[in-house]
């Protein structure tokens, strides 16, 4: 009796790889394991990534609000006490944009805080 190897799902489950690695330089796009070892690590760092955008994104907001509580003689621990203090419910996110596109809404915040 002739041995199964099921050659078809072998084929499939190497292509379904091989397609996701299809903008590769060289080996790394049709060469199965140097494929398989690339697309293997590239979602590793997505993983790592999708994580790290969030802290990246949080470090730039402190880091614009900062720059715009300065301009009236704040830092910005002094700025996000107060803020708590007067239980002022804005996230960083929508601060920074404030900070960044609408200086008047921003003064008005850091005054009423103030």
């Amino acid at each position: 009796m002739p041995r199964s190897v099921n050659a078809v799902a072998s084929r499939a489950r190497r292509k379904k790889i091989l397609n996701k690695t299809k903008g590769n330089f060289g080996s790394r796009r049709n060469v199965w394991t140097v494929a398989k070892n690339t697309y293997e690590k590239g979602q590793q760092y997505a993983y790592r990534d999708r994580r790290n955008k969030k802290r990246n994104f949080r470090s730039l907001w402190i880091i614009r609000i900062n720059a715009g509580v300065r301009e009236f003689g704040m830092s910005y621990s002094e700025f996000m006490g107060k803020i708590h203090e007067k239980n002022i419910t804005i996230n960083r996110k929508v601060l920074a944009d404030l900070a960044m596109n609408n200086p008047d809404a921003f003064k008005a915040i850091v005054e009423s805080v103030k």
